[in-house]
């Protein structure tokens, strides 16, 4: 019921805007309309230069005629006219804006204070909604975007803050989206540029990132420890099957410190050998 109803306001709003912009001129409005189009018309050679315009292919025309907006549709892009005496119009960009947000001071959801800016892209969807429901729809939606960045933040903890970009970005997307839609804005891109922290708070964060860092460094080393004990072990246990290989591996130490030619070599000398040498 309560969307029903939402559908029905809506639909009556829209109705409403309509009737506003259709033309009620009155009887006044219609006699100076149609001696505007019969000087026109008289000196159409020398009118000409007043009546007809000209817009670029990302613009649009929004048309008054006697204060009020002469059609459902701006005019454009190419040739248009326009009665001199009676009618104005105004030009719109169509093309996508892009602006910084300004660094803003917020305080997250666990009591932390950060500075955060951002950039935001948009466009005119509808010319004539962003020229009569709105008197600057560039201005507006810079305000808005500040606005929606405090308040969308200000909900969020601080890690939330820093993981979570992507999610924060399309949920301001979406709230300033619904905000400008009567203003006939079109928001199509939000981006967190840069999340500043106090200095107290980036030591803080510092030293326990090196502790957590050191702690992994420890674990790792005692688990190398164990593991080179272990081989060791196995080791010992295969030396102890073969005693010839503990001659081998005596061997083989000598042989690595005989490369480096500048050290004293201590050649050790098992007992089992001398054990033999003093039997002969």
């Amino acid at each position: 019921m309560e969307m029903d109803n939402q559908i029905e306001r809506g639909n009556t709003s829209k109705q409403d805007l309509i009737s506003e912009t259709k033309p009620g001129l009155g009887c006044c409005g219609w006699i100076l309309i149609a001696l505007s189009t019969f000087f026109t018309i008289l000196f159409f050679p020398i009118m000409t230069f007043f009546s007809i315009k000209i817009v670029q292919e990302y613009e649009r025309a929004v048309i008054f005629r006697l204060g009020r907006i002469t059609a459902r549709r701006a005019k454009g892009p190419g040739i248009f006219f326009v009665l001199p005496c009676t009618d104005s119009f105004i030009k719109v960009d169509m093309r996508t804006v892009s602006f910084d947000i300004p660094p803003q001071e917020i305080l997250t959801k666990d009591s932390v204070t950060i500075s955060v800016d951002g950039v935001v892209y948009f466009r005119v969807s509808d010319p004539i909604a962003s020229v009569a429901n709105v008197t600057n729809a560039d201005y507006a939606t810079r305000l808005l975007a500040q606005t929606t960045l405090r308040n969308v933040l200000g909900t969020k903890n601080l890690s939330e803050v820093l993981s979570d970009r992507e999610g924060i970005s399309h949920s301001m997307q979406v709230t300033l989206d619904e905000a400008t839609d009567s203003w006939g804005i079109k928001v199509e891109r939000v981006e967190i540029k840069d999340v500043k922290l106090p200095h107290q708070l980036q030591r803080a964060m510092a030293a326990e990132a090196e502790a957590a860092r050191e702690a992994r460094a420890k674990v790792i080393a005692a688990e190398g420890e164990m593991n080179a004990s272990r081989a060791l072990k196995e080791a010992s246990l295969v030396i102890a099957e073969s005693p010839s290989a503990l001659q081998l591996r005596y061997l083989q130490t000598l042989n690595t410190i005989a490369a480096e030619k500048n050290s004293t070599i201590i050649f050790p000398l098992p007992m089992d050998i001398l054990g033999h040498l003093i039997k002969k």
